[in-house]
């Protein structure tokens, strides 16, 4: 592969790293980039672990060291999500994605109208149901773990909105909650690309580097402006899902 092609790339990974560090759905971005830079099959959603999970390293130490993130139920989302995610990524190396396609058509829609209308999102905690918040959060994370090894694009997304929808966590720690938990998800489906294979280092260290940049300029935003800049940054990552997944299905049968 002609290495030129990284002139391309990692102006396009900075931005899908900046978008992913405030709202998730980073991925949307940098594989559609992959793609289309000729990465072929399963070396695509490698690749793109690699250079994100190294890029959500960064976000989420600034989460971290700010404070925004809740301890009890960011460590129980992150085991269930690293279990998820490794257990989605052996999965997707043997079945159609068709199926969690048509899911999302569903699904997404139903996400844009709930972020765009809901006027005090994150602002004003309430809990949706009276559950232990262990056992939610590991819910949360097991779920959106495996949809992330099996898929990928928008989990930050999602996992925000269940801990700002369900939980009625405040919108910046659902966000530094985000980050932590999507890191865990991403490490257990990185090391199973890489145990078989699937990830161009040539490629995937520089798109790293990029990634790490946007992720740092990203988070910092949202420690300074909050709803301001994440609810814009949501409503268009949930517009990018749903035209990804239209065009896939329709165009890939």
């Amino acid at each position: 592969m002609d290495l030129n092609i990284l002139w391309a790339l990692c102006p396009i990974l900075f931005i899908a790293g900046f978008i992913d560090s405030i709202a998730g759905g980073g991925g949307l971005i940098s594989l559609t980039a992959y793609s289309a830079m000729g990465l072929n099959g399963f070396y695509i959603l490698g690749t793109n672990k690699f250079s994100s999970c190294i890029g959500t390293t960064v976000a989420s130490v600034r989460y971290l060291k700010r404070g925004f993130y809740d301890v009890k139920s960011v460590i129980s989302a992150c085991l269930g999500s690293f279990i998820g995610s490794y257990l989605g990524s052996n999965l997707v190396l043997r079945v159609d994605e068709k199926a969690v396609s048509w899911m999302l058509l569903i699904l997404v829609p139903i996400i844009c109208v709930f972020v765009l209308f809901k006027k005090d999102f994150g602002e004003k905690p309430q809990r949706f149901f009276d559950f232990p918040l262990v056992l939610i959060s590991i819910g949360i994370g097991f779920s959106t773990g495996f949809y992330d090894g099996f898929f990928g694009p928008g989990t930050g997304l999602f996992i925000t909105l269940l801990f700002t929808g369900i939980v009625g966590m405040e919108l910046k720690k659902a966000c530094g909650n985000a980050r932590l938990i999507n890191l865990a998800s991403n490490i257990a489906a990185l090391y199973t690309f890489i145990l078989n294979g699937q990830v161009y280092f040539y490629i995937g260290i520089p798109c790293a580097i990029c990634s790490v940049l946007g992720n740092y300029f990203g988070s910092g935003l949202v420690m300074k402006n909050g709803k301001k800049i994440v609810k814009p940054i949501m409503v268009l990552i949930v517009f990018l899902l749903l035209l990804k997944v239209f065009i896939d299905l329709i165009f890939r049968g």
